[in-house]
């Protein structure tokens, strides 16, 4: 274990999860109506019903607790998609409408969608555990997607590239800067990486 790593941390009893649920359900409502500025921690605790004191031990800052809120959002999403697959003659195809898919979910909580980016572009050092957990649910979709269990470092080198560009044409969209025409365009490009390190059958 180096200096900087952290024991991990005991799992939550189903109170606390349940509690847990509570919060990032009332951040999601509360972000829904206002975007980012109207997740105010105190609001947040009187909305779950949580003392604020209880609401930090759960969540260090607002960051924590939005970011915290795309990882529910995924998980929401992925069991969606796992019920109904994404449809297409083959994988770039399938993540292509899994993706758009997704934008979709997004584009009808425009304010909540907002709010969650403006978080992972602002977290620092200290929020890189949750970062990472959006990052492996969002590579965790696109490789469902694919029907891939295990890739290839140069397909996992393009699905962290299509996560990138899906990441920036949120940004880009949110900012009035691209339409979805635009950002679908971009994401079907993208997805045909996957087409280029896909192996070659030789028999």
């Amino acid at each position: 274990m180096t200096a900087e790593a952290k024991p991990a941390s005991p799992p939550l009893t189903e109170r606390q999860e349940a509690r847990r649920g509570r919060i990032l359900h009332a951040s999601a409502q509360l972000a829904s109506r206002g975007g980012f500025e109207a997740v105010q921690m105190r609001e947040v605790a009187e909305a779950a019903g949580v003392a604020l004191g209880t609401l930090y031990r759960y969540f260090p800052s607002k960051i924590h607790l939005l970011v915290a809120t795309m990882q529910d959002q995924l998980q929401h999403m992925h069991g969606t998609l796992r019920k109904r697959p994404p449809v297409g003659d083959d994988a770039a195809q399938r993540v292509a409408d899994t993706l758009m898919r997704a934008f979709r979910a997004l584009q009808r909580e425009p304010h909540l969608a907002d709010a969650m980016v403006r978080a992972l572009t602002f977290a620092d050092r200290s929020v890189s555990p949750e970062v990472d957990t959006v990052s492996r649910l969002t590579t965790a979709i696109i490789l469902d997607s694919m029907g891939l269990e295990h890739p290839t470092p140069e397909q996992l080198s393009a699905v962290r590239v299509i996560e990138h560009t899906w990441h920036s044409a949120l940004i880009t969209w949110l900012s009035g800067r691209a339409s979805i025409a635009q950002v679908k365009i971009d994401i079907e490009t993208v997805c045909r990486l996957i087409d280029v390190t896909t192996p070659r059958d030789t028999s």
